[in-house]
């Protein structure tokens, strides 16, 4: 069950930088990380086509209802983070390493309107979409069955570096003196179920990777890490001093790439347990997936489209929609202690 989440931030926007907003507005791709119903947090690659609103002191993610794994776990817990982690092929200039924290709130049914006032924003990221009668079918469950995530932000925390290096700058609600506590291993043990060797060589051809876990006060965190090498207990990692927790934990390992436009998009994703102790990080994968496309864009959107026509007719036979309001209404649309 997942606790309540505490008050943790006056009714004030939450203030940030020029250069964070330069960055949120600009990165190509990001990092949205999610809880796990056990204790852990996922982060998945994302491009948020610069959905920043300095005003409202919030950040937004499209996805779409077709891919909707992620969405009953933020209706279930709705603290969720995003990463600012490259520059690479964006419009940012500047070398921070922006971590946004807040409360995320999830439509399910599309917008038109909201839709159309994307189109531009899609087009300057990722590029014009192709049209004509084919790829209006093709792409048609893929962009018409999509909806915006609005994350209202609690907690804004930067770095003067990509690789969070150098002094730490908080806004919002206060960064927890505490490091979070110690999980319990999980019934099936903490050791690796994923073949390590092969996961170091998926890896390591990968250039920005990731680490998430539950922080102290229930939100996700995202850090970059690097990965050293490997034994037959799990992954060898290196984060700059202060990232990683003491202790023992579920975590998430991301690592991913991508070419302009975000095409060319590659990604590994692992679920598993975290340890470390003094300098030493290892981490023991449990689950991983992954795909590489190819660096052509007409290719990638024939089977982004094809993928979302399944997944929505999965969606629509399956009854998925239906199950996710009712998640929502279990769960409730809002949480009356944060403000």
């Amino acid at each position: 069950m997942v606790e309540p989440i505490p008050a943790q931030q006056p009714l004030a926007t939450v203030p940030w930088s020029d250069e964070a907003q330069e960055v949120m507005a600009g990165d190509l791709v990001t990092a949205f990380a999610y809880g796990t119903p056990a204790g852990g947090a996922v982060a998945i690659p994302v491009s948020p086509t610069g959905l920043v609103d300095r005003d409202a002191g919030s950040v937004g993610v499209t996805t779409s209802l077709a891919f909707n794994g992620k969405l009953r776990h933020i209706l279930r817990d709705p603290r969720v983070a995003m990463a600012y982690h490259t520059r690479e092929h964006g419009f940012a200039t500047v070398g921070d390493f922006v971590l946004a924290q807040g409360v995320a709130t999830v439509p399910l049914t599309p917008s038109p309107e909201v839709l159309d006032a994307l189109k531009p924003r899609i087009e300057r990221f990722l590029g014009g979409m192709p049209s004509g009668r084919f790829w209006d079918w093709v792409l048609g469950d893929y962009l018409d069955n999509r909806v915006v995530i609005d994350i209202a932000l609690r907690r804004m925390t930067s770095w003067p570096d990509t690789e969070a290096a150098g002094e730490r700058t908080v806004s919002g609600a206060t960064w927890p003196e505490e490091q979070p506590a110690s999980q319990e291993p999980p019934a099936k043990g903490t050791g690796p179920r994923v073949d390590t060797r092969k996961l170091h060589g998926q890896v390591s051809k990968l250039p920005h990777r990731l680490l998430s876990y539950r922080g102290t006060d229930g939100f996700p965190v995202i850090v970059p890490v690097r990965v050293t090498g490997h034994t037959a207990q799990g992954l060898l990692l290196e984060a700059v001093a202060g990232l990683l927790p003491a202790g023992e934990r579920r975590a998430g390992l991301t690592a991913h790439s991508f070419g302009p436009k975000a095409v060319g998009l590659a990604n590994r994703i692992c679920t598993g347990w975290l340890r470390v102790s003094g300098d030493t990080a290892e981490y023991a994968a449990h689950t991983t997936s992954g795909f590489a496309a190819p660096p052509v864009k007409h290719v990638q959107l024939f089977f982004n489209g094809m993928f979302a026509k399944q997944g929505w007719r999965k969606a629509r036979r399956e009854g998925t929609v239906a199950e996710l309001a009712k998640i929502q209404a279990a769960h409730g649309t809002s949480h009356p202690d944060i403000p």
